[in-house]
């Protein structure tokens, strides 16, 4: 049985993989500024740093499934700094979105890996716990992390807030020393693996995931995150600071949640947790497309929180237990990329959505999918029946 990885340098590796966008946010509208670039530049900044995962982050859960977690990880989080520093002292908007993309490419492998980790060496009820609190640790961080990028950048500048990427190059050097070298010993060929890979993801629980994650990542990313400041400014005329603060309520009962999913896990099935959380999430819309005032806005907002908190840890959790070990870090990889996929789709469907009706229109629409998302736990095959744990290595 292999040694396992500490825990603390597993949650570590899960808030380098979200810096990359949330370090960079409140930076934004100065890195416009000093380019001399539009608003419009921002989205090509943002999705630079995201798009890679897509296609990426499947590959590298081959390659760690064929190579070893340890070999693929340490040069993702070195990729990441190296490319994070290079962007931090980029001259120009075009070179900026060239090291953007290079280090989308380190930044693709980090969460599914972290995710990886857990599940190599916990199974059971204490995967299920530690998932959960890697996620809570994941929800945190998307709160804090802006929050430190913007008081950085207003003291020191945003090229000084962007430094801070450079935590990737320790991190390599600390994965490379803490870990074991674990490259598997099976002499399939390339061919033969991602065709086994395929078969993996073609499982009813893993393809059900992949589209959940899809719809929830749609929600998050498009309805409240590019929604929802827009509707707090339109509605309520609300200031940048109370925006962000109602942004960040969902933070506190997602993290609430998620960390304590294995002892909720004890009570309540996967799937009963999962048709709670789809309740949640058309509750939370269509309070949000109803909202007369900031009290309902809140409540609303902790509703949301409580179905992201849910959401998220548990449908990794069930591709990690659905996933046969030797391909679990492909399948999971498969599930990141989709997941990016909904971060892509999101916003874009979004901005489609308020060209043609108002913020209240876009939550109303937010509705309609989560609905469809709630009717996919209903119906679906997440959490009908137990999957076999896998034996700890």
């Amino acid at each position: 049985m292999s040694r396992r990885p500490p825990r603390l340098l597993i949650f570590a590796i899960t808030v380098t993989g979200i810096l990359n966008n949330t370090l960079l946010g409140p930076s934004i509208p100065d890195i416009l500024d000093d380019f001399g670039a539009g608003a419009s530049a921002a989205g090509l900044i943002v999705a630079a740093g995201s798009l890679p995962g897509i296609v990426v982050a499947p590959v590298i859960g081959l390659l760690a499934d064929r190579f070893g977690r340890r070999i693929v990880l340490a040069p993702c989080l070195a990729t990441f700094g190296t490319f994070g520093l290079a962007t931090a002292l980029a001259p120009t908007l075009e070179v900026m979105i060239a090291t953007r993309l290079l280090q989308g490419f380190g930044t693709a492998g980090l969460i599914n890996l972290a995710v990886v980790l857990i599940s190599d060496h916990w199974d059971g009820d204490a995967r299920t716990a530690l998932i959960g609190r890697n996620a809570a640790v994941l929800t945190l961080g998307l709160a804090l992390a802006p929050a430190l990028g913007g008081l950085v950048s207003d003291a020191l500048g945003w090229r000084a807030a962007l430094l801070l990427y450079a935590i990737g190059l320790p991190m390599s050097a600390l994965v490379w020393r803490v870990l074991e070298a674990d490259r598997p010993t099976s002499q399939e060929t390339v061919g033969e693996q991602v065709r086994a890979a395929r078969t993996a993801v073609g499982n009813p629980v893993v393809k059900a995931s992949l589209g959940s994650g899809i719809l929830v990542f749609v929600l998050i990313f498009g309805g409240f995150l590019t929604t929802f400041p827009v509707h707090l400014e339109e509605v309520f005329g609300l200031s940048a600071s109370a925006r962000g603060l109602l942004i960040a309520v969902p933070a506190a009962t997602a993290s609430l949640i998620a960390f304590n999913l294995g002892r909720i896990r004890s009570r309540w099935s996967m799937r009963t947790l999962l048709i709670a959380a789809g309740v949640s999430y058309v509750t939370a819309f269509a309070g949000i497309a109803s909202a007369g005032t900031i009290v309902v806005i809140v409540g609303a907002c902790m509703l949301y929180g409580l179905g992201e908190g849910v959401f998220i840890p548990s449908l990794q959790d069930a591709v990690a237990g659905a996933a046969p070990p030797e391909r679990r870090g492909a399948v999971l990889a498969v599930w990141v990329g989709a997941a990016r996929l909904g971060q892509t789709l999101g916003p874009l469907l979004a901005g489609g959505a308020l060209a043609l009706t108002s913020t209240t229109g876009v939550f109303v629409l937010g509705v309609g999918v989560a609905l469809i998302l709630l009717a996919a736990q209903v119906l679906g095959p997440i959490g009908r029946s137990p999957v076999p744990s896998v034996a700890r290595r």
